[in-house]
């Protein structure tokens, strides 16, 4: 019976100096290939897995990747602070959209005040939302796919990019097609994909784009929102380098969520503004 408490108090104590997402340690000893050579090592060989992603679903307590020329680990515990955060973002992820509420109805004529600040809007439902690239006069069916959030999303590029955000509504740069991708829609299918793409309502961590994001989230309360604007300014730009219409919309989708992956687990991004498309905004 002494020796199970002393065990239990034992997983305890490690369950809590374990809370973390990334420590700049020595990392458990793991070969780095063919002829490699290994890392130093502290703790058991059942808490990292290197270069690879070999550690996923495999209940591990943690993972090292190589960033800024270091070896770094990743734990799928938290602090305090990510918990809380994340918790929060989850959340924020969960609100429908819900035309009956006040704060709702305040948040999307918000949205027009700062997408139209010189014209009036005429009501929540008006021909005058499908300028903005709704499907019809009524935006809040189109919010089903995402939910509130993705409002929150397209209210914080207006405010806080304002300059991108309207060259992306009127569609200012580049040589654009006779179809276009309707904007206001657009939009909420990219909230909907950053979603998939951090798989942030699973217990368990299965990506490392998720890992890094969540230890940007600890950084900047406002990450999701601004890694939201960076994919909708880097999704304009491929669909303008592909030359892309109306029906090329989801493959252009699908190469932007490529992209941002691929720059989140670049070496020297450790901040959504360490990405090399946030340069975009304006």
């Amino acid at each position: 019976m002494e020796a199970a408490a002393e065990a239990a108090s034992a997983a305890e104590t490690h369950r809590h100096i374990h809370r973390c997402l990334a420590v700049r340690a020595p990392l458990p000893r793991c070969s780095l290939g063919a002829g490699g050579a290994s890392l130093p090592l502290g703790g058991s060989s059942d808490e990292a897995s290197c270069g690879s992603p070999r550690w996923i679903g495999k209940s591990l307590s943690c993972v090292c990747i190589k960033r800024k020329g270091t070896y770094e680990r990743i734990c799928m515990n938290l602090t305090p602070v990510q918990e809380e955060r994340l918790q929060r973002l989850r959340r924020r992820m969960k609100v429908y959209f819900d035309p009956s509420r006040r704060d709702h109805q305040e948040a999307l004529r918000a949205l027009w005040h700062a997408t139209y600040p010189d014209q009036e809007l005429q009501g929540l439902i008006s021909e005058q939302w499908k300028d903005m690239g709704w499907q019809g006069r009524d935006p809040s069916t189109d919010f089903r796919g995402a939910g509130f959030i993705s409002l929150e999303n397209l209210l914080f590029f207006a405010k806080t990019f304002s300059a991108s955000f309207q060259r992306l509504l009127k569609k200012q740069c580049g040589n654009r097609a006779t179809w276009e991708y309707p904007f206001a829609v657009a939009g909420v299918n990219i909230t909907f994909m950053i979603m998939q793409m951090l798989d942030l309502q699973s217990n368990k961590p299965r990506t490392f784009v998720r890992a890094v994001f969540i230890q940007m989230l600890s950084e900047d309360e406002w990450a999701f929102d601004l890694l939201y604007c960076v994919a909708f300014v880097v999704m304009d730009k491929q669909w303008l380098d592909k030359n892309a219409s109306y029906m090329d919309f989801n493959e252009i989708l699908k190469s932007t969520r490529v992209q941002l992956e691929r720059e989140l687990l670049l070496d020297d991004v450790m901040r959504i503004e360490d990405m090399p498309s946030y340069s975009l905004l304006c």
